[in-house]
């Protein structure tokens, strides 16, 4: 069962990364003009720093998908995610700092495996909003984030 629950959820991620330009798992199309083009954005087992992904919850399976917003020259709150989640920057550019003072610069285009039971934080260095669409993967009791004290 949490297999074929996991399998159903990257079937998932791979329907939306096709549709911001990522791999599709079916490339077919009945007319040779009208093929899709993929690219991978993303595949990875560990998050940005390095850190290997947890394995996914037990339960009733549950996906979010945000598309996040950051003003120019705004810092988010100090938080963690529980679960697994990755992200595509739709717009802008967002700076992601981790506890231990690592730096990650994350630009339009490119895709993040956010870190699993860390802290950080990102900000939006730029003069324009940064956007942000992210995809998380947990189940029916999963909380996204958790802001540290």
């Amino acid at each position: 069962m949490q297999l074929k629950n996991t399998i159903k959820i990257w079937l998932f991620a791979a329907t939306l990364l096709t549709a911001c330009g990522g791999t599709s798992y079916n490339e077919q199309a009945t007319d040779e003009t009208a093929k899709a083009v993929s690219v991978t954005v993303l595949e990875t087992s560990n998050s940005w720093d390095g850190t290997l992904l947890p394995h996914y919850p037990e339960g009733t399976p549950k996906v979010t998908l945000l598309k996040i917003t950051i003003p120019p020259k705004a810092k988010l709150a100090v938080h963690q995610h529980p679960i697994i989640n990755v992200g595509y920057m739709l717009k802008g550019e967002l700076k992601v700092t981790g506890e231990d003072g690592e730096v990650l610069l994350l630009k339009t285009g490119e895709g993040i495996a956010e870190m699993v039971n860390k802290y950080h934080y990102g900000e939006n260095p730029g003069d324009e909003p940064a956007e942000i669409l992210v995809f998380y993967a947990g189940d029916t009791e999963s909380i996204l984030s958790v802001y540290k004290e």
